[in-house]
C-alpha cells in the first residue's frame, strides 16, 4: 500500500513568527557567550606589593667582626667612591683580619687597621689615595673616616669611627683644613663601639704609642656582605 504523505499548509505569519523567535534566541546566545569571554579576558586584580625594606636591597654593606662583637657599616659609595673601593680592596684581600684597634680615644674615636697583636705596624699593600673630605659628609657620631698623616692625600688602609660629633675634622679649606674622608657609617652595632671605645689604655711599649689597649681588642674579620 502506498502512503500518501499530506501536505500541511502553515500560515505565513506563524513562519515569520518562528524566524523572529530563533533570531532572538540567537543573539541571547552570543551575548552570553561575549559576556563569558570578557569575564576571562578581564586582567585578574593582585593584591598590591607591600614595599619591602630598602635595608634588604642595600648595597656596599661590610660587617666587621670584633673579639667585642659586630659592628654592621653601611658605605657611601656615591659619596666616596675611591675611598669606599680602597676599604673594600683591603677587605677582599683579607688585609685587616688579624689586626686591631690601636688607639682608643673614649671622647673622639677609635682608630685600627695598621697594627697587630704584637705591636707590629702592618705596612699598606697600597698607595695612598685622594683625600674626599670635600664630599659634604660630616664627622659625626658613628661615621666611619680615614686615618691619614699631616699630608692631605695619605690616607691607606687605616680608619676610625666616630664615638663622638667630631666637627673639627670636617673640611673647611683646602689647606691644613682639608678634613678627614667620611665615607660610611654604623647601621648596627653602635653598641660594640660603645664597649671598644671605654676598654683601659696604655703607652705601647714598643713604639710609645698612646692610647693603646691594655687588652687586645681584634679586628678578627672584615665580611663584604653586599656589594655594588
Amino acid at each position: 500500500m502506498t502512503k500518501k504523505i499530506m501536505d500541511i499548509k502553515i500560515p505565513i505569519k506563524s513562519i515569520l513568527l518562528i524566524g523572529i523567535i530563533l533570531v532572538f534566541l540567537l543573539s541571547c546566545t552570543k551575548a552570553k557567550q561575549k559576556t563569558k569571554l570578557e569575564k576571562v579576558d578581564k586582567p585578574i586584580e593582585v593584591e598590591e606589593v607591600k614595599e619591602i625594606p630598602s635595608e634588604k636591597f642595600e648595597k656596599d654593606i661590610v660587617l666587621m667582626h670584633t673579639n667585642y662583637g659586630d659592628i654592621k657599616l653601611k658605605l657611601f659609595r656615591d659619596k666616596a667612591p675611591i675611598t669606599v673601593e680602597n676599604f673594600l680592596t683591603y677587605a677582599r684581600e683579607k688585609f685587616y683580619d688579624g689586626l686591631i684597634f690601636h688607639r682608643v680615644i673614649s671622647t673622639f674615636m677609635i682608630q685600627g687597621g695598621g697594627f697587630d697583636q704584637n705591636y707590629e705596624y702592618k705596612t699598606s699593600t697600597h698607595p695612598p689615595i685622594e683625600n674626599e673630605a670635600t664630599n659634604g659628609l660630616s664627622n659625626v657620631r658613628g661615621t666611619i673616616a680615614m686615618a691619614r698623616t699631616n699630608q692631605i692625600n695619605s690616607a691607606t688602609s687605616q680608619f676610625f669611627i666616630n664615638v663622638n660629633d667630631n666637627l673639627p675634622l670636617d673640611h673647611k679649606d683646602m689647606g691644613a683644613g682639608f678634613g678627614y674622608a667620611v665615607f660610611g657609617k654604623v647601621i648596627k652595632g653602635m653598641d660594640v663601639v660603645d664597649k671598644i671605645k671605654n676598654v683601659h689604655t696604655k703607652v705601647n711599649p714598643k713604639q710609645r704609642m698612646k692610647d693603646w689597649p691594655k687588652e687586645d681588642v681584634i679586628i678578627e674579620s672584615v665580611e663584604i656582605v653586599r656589594e655594588g
